[in-house]
């Protein structure tokens, strides 16, 4: 396979080809700046080109096929299908779809692994899918590829639970939480909607409330389910005030932050919030996303309940297999019920194949880790130097504090940062020469570039400039390639 250590995908003729090229490479190369418009506009000069995509955005080749098999099995005419791990993830997409559009639709189990399959009027088409995008409780390739059995290997229900016993094992000793607590989900979206449904359902009739600015879908599930959330982007010293005036009025069910958030790499002062429940006497659980610095980095647990994180992402590093984890603080007074609802309502594991896979991936997961860390220091050195930046964003910056509160002794502040040019007009032409791999996802052990507003909020950059997202800003995942290598690279690009 290709090595993107040193032959990394920015050439145009690479438009389109999964990152890493394999049939379940989770990212998809964007070479160059038009090619990102075009993706956006759907201009099919540029998505014809797609072999491939993020699997919550883009429906794979394996994934794709199977689709069409069971529309061909069971289908009626003018009906589309989508298919889900279980027959209960199909009934709550049958259920958004019946609710957000009124249209009907039907679901049915298939095969040996009791597959759901949801079906619906074509025209009902975009709400389904806007499900499977948000909640995440999707099908992989490789659990696809054996539906149509064309897998590759044949992998038992038990090589595939010891698998995942081996992962939960390595984050308990990497967490110092309990194995019990630990659950594993298909995707980072998946784990977090069953911690919003866990938490709607435990503590109904109450909002959410999204701290800082976060990656869009995190917000768009407690805005789209349940009865919506308070969103306070942390742009001013204001929403302190008026997250604590929220506290005191209103009964909330959880509040949602990442720690660093994506892609300003700001960091929410939880020690300040945890102080207004204390002394407005108030219990609300504290929902933290630790992906962007990872366990190796930060101790979450020192002041969250409960922890998300993005498998895909660091842990894995390879960029061939989605997973994600929820994780129930030992010392959090809502343990007990939080593990319990779980327990009873974790209907979702890692396919047996992808958790063979993710437990191969991240033996190595703490030296990646501490190396990309390393290199994104030295990156971030030299950017913030550098003539033309503007601006860089990196969790060095971080004021309040709290990064190094949570910072572990031997943890580094991760593989992520992003920056703007102080000539905006410039951007294209940086973006276009830079001789790293580009498209969506971070964590990769390749570095990782994407012009992350286009991605994420091409139809609402109005909207992100207000919470202080430039449309120009330019996100790099570091990877593990020598620090010399990746600065000199980025050197070129900007001159």
């Amino acid at each position: 396979m290709r090595d993107l250590l040193t032959d990394p995908m920015f050439r145009a003729e690479d438009l389109g080809v999964p990152i890493p090229p394999t049939p379940y490479g989770v990212s998809v190369c964007l070479p160059l700046w038009e090619h990102v418009i075009g993706y956006e506009e759907k201009d099919e000069r540029v998505t014809s080109k797609f072999q491939s995509g993020y699997p919550r955005f883009f429906v794979p080749p394996a994934i794709a096929a199977l689709i069409t098999a069971l529309e061909k099995e069971y289908a009626q005419a003018d009906e589309r299908a989508l298919v889900f791990p279980r027959r209960i993830h199909a009934e709550r997409c049958a259920a958004y779809v019946r609710r957000s559009i009124g249209a009907e639709a039907r679901v049915i189990e298939h095969g040996p692994e009791a597959l759901g399959v949801v079906l619906f009027p074509a025209s009902a088409y975009d709400a389904a899918r806007r499900y499977w995008r948000f909640c995440g409780e999707i099908v992989s390739s490789r659990q696809s590829e054996a539906a149509l059995g064309l897998a590759h290997q044949e992998v038992t229900k038990e090589q595939g639970e010891a698998a995942s016993q081996l992962i939960k094992q390595r984050l308990a000793d990497l967490t110092g939480q309990n194995v019990e607590d630990i659950f594993l989900f298909p995707s980072g979206m998946a784990a977090n909607f069953a911690v919003h449904r866990m938490l709607t359902t435990l503590l109904p009739g109450r909002k959410t409330v999204q701290l800082d600015f976060p990656y869009v879908d995190v917000l768009k599930i407690q805005q789209m389910f349940g009865v919506g959330a308070h969103f306070l982007p942390f742009c001013e010293e204001a929403d302190y005030e008026r997250l604590r005036e929220l506290i005191k009025t209103e009964p909330l069910a959880g509040l949602f932050l990442e720690m660093p958030s994506n892609p300003l790499l700001k960091c929410v002062d939880v020690r300040r919030v945890t102080e207004m429940l204390f002394l407005e006497e108030k219990d609300v659980p504290i929902i933290m996303d630790d992906t962007v610095a990872s366990c190796a980095n930060v101790d979450a647990f020192l002041v969250a309940d409960v922890v998300t994180t993005s498998l895909t992402k660091a842990f894995s590093g390879v960029g061939d297999v989605l997973a994600g984890s929820v994780i129930i603080n030992g010392d959090s007074p809502y343990r007990e019920e939080f593990s319990a609802f779980l327990r009873a309502h974790h209907d979702n594991e890692i396919w047996r194949a992808d958790a063979i896979v993710l437990e191969q991936n991240s033996r190595d997961f703490l030296e990646r880790a501490r190396t990309m860390s390393r290199n994104g220091v030295a990156l971030y050195e030299f950017l913030a130097q550098h003539p033309a930046v503007e601006r860089v964003f990196h969790t060095i910056e971080d004021q309040s504090g709290i990064y190094d509160h949570l910072q572990k002794a031997q943890g580094g502040h991760g593989c992520l940062l992003s920056f703007v040019l102080k000539d905006k007009a410039k951007t294209p032409a940086v973006y276009d020469g830079m001789e790293f791999s580009k498209g969506p996802s971070l964590g990769t052990n390749f570095t990782l570039v994407c012009p992350y507003t286009l991605l994420a909020h091409y139809d609402e950059l109005d909207w992100a400039e207000s919470c202080g997202v430039d449309r120009h800003l330019l996100r790099v995942s570091v990877g593990l390639e020598p620090a010399e290598v990746i600065v000199e690279r980025m050197k070129r690009a900007l001159g």
